[in-house]
């Protein structure tokens, strides 16, 4: 019985050809992008937060300390993540569901879950904060990709095919939206939408979603105070420029300061208590004012950069469970990054999103950089990996 290798499990089953047994590197570029980005972040973060930090920490590197620290963490779970084998992902995608579950759960109960800003969205696990919902939506990817793997053949049944999925996805996102958090909800229901038009669900039936959540959004929307506030705002930005449209303002403000090559880094104006969230939600126009409009080109372009390389990872893969994991994880990164991007410009109304790798934030960054991980596994998968099912399926000789 001839072995082969899958990332750095080794199962046995028949080899094909003498060159199915020749171990495959991970891809590089994938890492080196992502490197570059966490470093920009980190070079960003600084930038935008030593005053601040300074002035209610009394410690200029108070968030790129943490920063640093999440990082070290993040790449930690990146290195672990590349060593192991898709396929436990498939297995342990329904105990990771139910655990997401309750930690979502654990969240809203007052005792346990963190409030701020009006919003109870952390769990305080010792000296830390982690936000369950950053889990949630790298889990909602690992069940769509497990799901589509075994039920690719159903999907254009509705009933059938669709409404499980759907489901599944809505009880997660229902829970995240009693934080509440809206515009993670938007991130995990595009990414559901994106997986399963890959996946070869009908068009007609997305487009009837799509048609039947416009007006469940409009609801959410115009029953909320503070959302509506900000549709009133990303409509007409600078009719309140002091008050409720302050922050997309001064946003455009920093995007207009930097012109093409920047005012120089360190030396942005808006983040002296101008623009707030300038470490987290709104790095990207710190970007754009101290890089100038090359320097935010070039990390929309890294973004893009990743997103057709994560694509190639994916399509390259040999099994179904990794090509709907790896387009999932590129499809989530990039999907939030777009969203961000978005709203930072003012194309979106602001939702509290952060850039990944980025910005400031340790369960965004930590969940990014796992994914990433799996990612470069199953870019090894060019040659190794197998599934149970598609082994029996395919009936290959097992001896």
């Amino acid at each position: 019985m001839s072995q082969r290798s899958a990332g750095t499990l080794t199962l046995p089953w028949t080899t094909a050809s003498p060159r199915a047994t020749k171990r495959v590197a991970m891809d590089h570029s994938l890492l080196i992008i992502t490197i570059v980005l966490a470093l920009v972040g980190l070079v960003m973060v600084f930038s935008a937060s030593a005053v601040v930090a300074g002035n209610r920490f009394h410690d200029p590197g108070y968030f790129l300390k943490r920063q640093l620290a999440w990082l070290a963490f993040g790449f930690l779970l990146l290195h672990l993540a590349s060593h192991i084998d898709y396929v436990w992902w498939k297995r342990l995608s329904i105990p990771l569901l139910g655990l997401t579950v309750v930690l979502l759960v654990m969240v809203l109960i007052p005792s346990l879950g963190v409030s701020a800003k009006g919003a109870r969205r952390w769990l305080r696990l010792g000296p830390i904060s982690v936000q369950p919902a950053e889990i949630a939506k790298l889990v909602a990817v690992m069940y769509l990709a497990a799901y589509l793997a075994k039920k690719e053949d159903r999907l254009t049944g509705f009933l059938s095919g669709l409404a499980p999925a759907l489901l599944v996805v809505g009880v997660l996102g229902g829970l995240v939206l009693l934080e509440p958090d809206l515009g993670t909800v938007v991130v995990m229901g595009s990414v559901a939408i994106g997986l399963l038009f890959l996946g070869g669900a009908r068009l007609s039936h997305l487009l009837s979603l799509g048609l039947c959540a416009v007006p469940a959004v409009l609801v959410l929307v115009l029953s909320s105070s503070y959302r509506r506030q900000r549709l009133m705002t990303f409509l007409a930005p600078w009719k309140d420029a002091s008050d409720a449209g302050f922050q997309i303002t001064q946003s455009f403000l920093a995007f207009g300061s930097g012109g093409l090559f920047g005012v120089g880094l360190g030396e942005g104006k808006q983040k002296l208590f101008f623009l707030p969230e300038a470490h987290t939600d709104f790095v990207l126009a710190l970007v754009g004012e101290e890089l100038g409009l090359v320097g935010t080109g070039v990390i929309i372009l890294l973004f893009a950069l990743f997103a057709i390389r994560g694509f190639q990872v994916a399509a390259r893969a040999r099994m179904p469970f990794g090509r709907y994991l790896g387009m999932g994880i590129t499809l989530l990164i990039g999907i939030q990054a777009l969203i961000n991007a978005c709203v930072v410009t003012g194309l979106l109304p602001t939702k509290g999103l952060t850039l990944p790798f980025v910005s400031y934030g340790g369960s965004s960054l930590v969940t990014c950089m796992f994914g990433v991980g799996i990612l470069l596994n199953i870019s090894r998968d060019r040659q190794t990996g197998r599934e149970d099912a598609g082994r029996r399926g395919e009936g290959s000789s097992r001896r």
